[in-house]
């Protein structure tokens, strides 16, 4: 006899008590099924602290919705009888109970929709209501613009969303965005970062680690040390604390690095909401009142806000109106192999050390290292946007498809040509000096460009403005790059370009530098 009406098929970033396949669940006629499967932990080889994120907070999500009542079919990596992949497990259980009703929400990841979608199944799909701007509304915003920006973008989410807006439909202090008032670098004395939240790991949490030490072994990143919330209650308490101690640092030193200060002033929180632990909403409201209270400036409010109804929306609207053609772009045609120190942080440039090093050992960095240190280079030495892509999807305890994809892509490798952002986001060594103090103590001189200790950025930042001038010169937002590389002389040029092959070819080679 069928006692069940509707399956739900709830994912392993979709731990939210407001999902909307979940929302009109009957908690005495449906089932909610859960499955934690190989395919997904090493489609690419994540890093072991992110798997052992979603594994627990899998489990304690399973927990809590059990507490609530419902009835919950979870199937743990080990169970004897796991298909291995999620369409196998939902044939496999969709055979078992014969539901009347398959209920999905919207998936993160192209790959895995397509592959649920053409499984055989009838399957009612909900709309991600986790956002502010639905896949058809963005694709509604895009239809016959020739070029999309963020910033356009952004004020309508403020229009629609009323955070930090006037009652005559103005924006509050007078501009849209304060990013020119959030790019300070640390001080070297006067200013010190909170001290990072850490969280126990609870006999769920342990049962997991012990699981992935046995199966992910091989895969980069270290799990000695993993403190990261892995539920509803930690993750509020891990964003309060960023209320109280970070965020009114924040808006002016969001851009800033330092030597082994992985967090500095940062949130740590995209991980938690990106597999549903908080809620972007109530995360603006806080922001928005911590202003209103004048517990914080302006710029920080803002900045903040901006990460999360401009990008974050943007990115997530982008995705899903471009793949899955989208993952093939190449507009450099980049064929460079991923340098082995990615994976090892092996590398004399203590840049690269310092951002690798950090997110091999908590899973994490922030967007400037990841943009402008660890992107930038994959960016100067052409390497192959698909490996940079699953580096970065492997690596960071909240990368997903959606939001990986597109700003690694887009943003670091301007792979799409310029389809999400305007100009390649390229610099030498002189950003990276400016922004941080590692240059300091590094085996390379930053205010050197030619010679066998200069700063690797420098010569590969020129090399890649003279080899890509055919297709950057014409972009209005690199005319000054070019009028500075015209100025030097032929013999300047000449030399950093020699000092870039040499570094490619060194590449090329295998060797680290």
């Amino acid at each position: 006899m069928n006692n069940t009406r509707r399956l739900c098929l709830v994912l392993g970033d979709q731990l939210s008590f407001d999902l909307a396949s979940l929302t009109a669940l009957d908690a005495q006629r449906d089932a909610i099924l859960m499955v934690e499967v190989m395919e997904e932990a090493r489609h690419v080889p994540h890093h072991p602290q992110k798997i052992a994120l979603i594994f627990s907070a899998m489990r304690h999500f399973a927990s809590a919705l059990k507490l609530r009542g419902f009835c919950v079919h979870y199937v743990s990596l080990d169970d004897p009888q796991n298909a291995g992949s999620v369409p196998e497990e939902l044939l496999r259980w969709q055979s078992l109970l014969k539901p009347d009703e398959l209920h999905i929400t919207e998936c993160g990841d192209w790959r895995l929709e397509h592959s649920l979608k053409t499984c055989g199944l009838l399957i009612q799909w909900h709309s991600d209501t986790r956002f502010l701007c639905s896949r058809e509304a963005f694709a509604n915003w895009a239809k016959e613009k020739k070029q999309l920006r963020m910033e356009f973008f952004y004020r309508e989410m403020r229009q629609k969303s009323g955070l930090l807006m006037n009652s005559d439909g103005t924006p509050v202090g007078g501009s849209w965005n304060f990013d020119a008032d959030n790019r300070k670098a640390l001080p070297k004395k006067g200013v010190a970062a909170p001290y990072p939240a850490r969280f126990s790991a609870d006999a769920i949490t342990q049962d997991v680690l012990q699981l992935v030490r046995k199966h992910f072994a091989s895969h980069y990143g270290s799990i000695d040390v993993f403190d990261y919330p892995v539920t509803h209650a930690d993750a509020q308490s891990l964003w309060e604390y960023f209320l109280d101690y970070g965020l009114a640092g924040f808006g002016d030193y969001q851009d800033a690095m330092a030597t082994d200060e992985p967090f500095l002033f940062h949130a740590r929180i995209s991980a938690a909401l990106n597999i549903g632990l908080l809620d972007f909403r109530k995360l603006c409201r806080d922001v928005e009142s911590a202003w209103q209270s004048g517990r914080i400036r302006l710029n920080a409010a803002e900045g903040f806000i901006r990460q999360l109804i401009g990008w974050r929306e943007y990115v997530h609207g982008v995705y899903w109106l471009k793949m899955p053609d989208y993952a093939g772009y190449n507009a450099f045609a980049n064929s460079r192999s991923l340098p082995e120190f990615y994976w090892t942080g092996k590398t004399q440039m203590n840049c690269m050390r310092q951002a690798i090093g950090q997110s091999l050992e908590y899973a994490y960095a922030h967007h400037i290292q990841r943009l402008m240190v660890t992107g930038n280079f994959a960016l100067l030495a052409g390497i192959a946007p698909e490996e940079i892509c699953e580096w970065y999807l492997a690596i960071y305890m909240d990368a997903f498809d959606w939001v990986e994809l597109p700003n690694t892509l887009g943003m670091v490798m301007h792979a799409d040509g310029g389809f999400l952002g305007s100009k390649p986001y390229c610099a030498s060594g002189q950003y990276i000096n400016r922004m941080s103090d590692y240059c300091s103590s590094c085996a390379y001189n930053v205010r050197e460009s030619t010679s066998d200790d200069a700063c690797p950025f420098n010569a590969l930042y020129w090399h890649f403005i003279m080899r890509h001038g055919e297709l950057l010169r014409t972009n209005h937002r690199m005319a000054m790059t070019y009028k500075n590389l015209d100025r030097q002389t032929e013999s300047k040029r000449q030399a950093l370009w020699e000092r870039g092959q040499r570094l490619l070819n060194k590449l090329d080679c295998g060797e680290s530098f």
